[in-house]
């Protein structure tokens, strides 16, 4: 007994070496698709923010801004559509992570965008997942009718558009005018059953620090030097892309749009942009 006990602990030892150095020799003789290996976005963390106390905010104002992906500066966060070399769309890391249970979405329906109601990965691909009933005809006599459903799945590339939600104030305890990003929006075009263009419509918001850790994990392409490697956290964090306001906090909640359109609405929405720069200077004598 005993000493078919050793022979089965002698079989199962060197049949789990032998398939760990398999396993081994199968990687090593993966090619690797660079110079070297790439482990500093997978091993990197977000910046953290300092912290800031309700007594030292001296000043503070919120507003809304858009993130046109169709735009040059802001191409990275759109492409690549299929994810390759470890690069991946905005939009489709989002969805990951949602799917994965790692990051939450709550509703966009309301008004306030406030992060009252969680929504689950199942909910929001249900709504966007379409399915249509399409009539086709028989090749064959006698040539009947038969109803076909066709299912067209969500695809991340149809998001051009994010929304983002974020305040600036200024620290008196730093001397510093300083801005948070509190929430993320990704809007998708709507069309009706004739395919008109009938505007945008917000799909989910997500909590912008809950989802620091993710972007800060996700490489992004850098068109000036492929070794100075990027993540999504770094292109909010560093502000590396181009935006314009929507909306600013004001007595009526109500939008730019609301009551202004065209260039009146981008020359408005440039005025805030300056006014709040203005403040900062003017806090200053020189």
């Amino acid at each position: 007994m005993k000493n078919s006990v050793c022979i089965l602990c002698a079989f199962t030892f060197i049949f789990g070496f032998s398939v760990k150095s398999f396993s081994q020799q199968q990687q090593e003789t993966t090619p690797r698709d660079g110079v070297y290996d790439r482990v500093n976005i997978s091993e990197k963390k977000p910046v953290p923010y300092v912290n800031v106390r309700e007594a030292d905010v001296f000043w503070k104002k919120r507003v809304w801004e858009v993130i046109d992906f169709r735009e040059k500066m802001n191409q990275p966060f759109y492409y690549p559509e299929v994810p390759h070399n470890n690069w991946k769309s905005f939009m489709t890391v989002i969805m990951e992570a949602l799917k994965d249970g790692s990051l939450t979405a709550y509703d966009a329906t309301s008004s306030t965008d406030e992060f009252n109601l969680p929504l689950t990965y199942q909910e929001i691909i249900s709504k966007y997942d379409k399915t249509d009933t399409i009539q086709k005809q028989s090749p064959n006599p006698p040539y009947a009718t038969y109803d076909t459903v066709i299912v067209s799945k969500f695809n991340p590339a149809d998001v051009k558009k994010i929304r983002i939600k974020e305040d600036w104030f200024f620290d008196k305890q730093r001397s510093v005018m300083d801005v948070r990003i509190i929430g993320i929006c990704p809007v998708t075009d709507n069309f009706d059953e004739k395919g008109n263009f009938r505007g945008v419509e917000p799909m989910f918001w997500i909590y912008f620090p809950e989802a620091r850790p993710i972007f800060a994990k996700t490489e992004v392409f850098n068109r000036f030097n492929g070794a100075a490697q990027l993540t999504y956290d770094d292109l909010f964090w560093k502000r590396i892309f181009s935006s314009y306001i929507y909306k600013v906090e004001n007595v009526y909640d109500r939008k730019i749009v609301d009551y202004s359109q065209g260039l009146d609405a981008l020359l408005e929405a440039e005025q805030v942009k300056k006014d709040i720069f203005d403040f900062e200077q003017d806090l200053w004598e020189y």
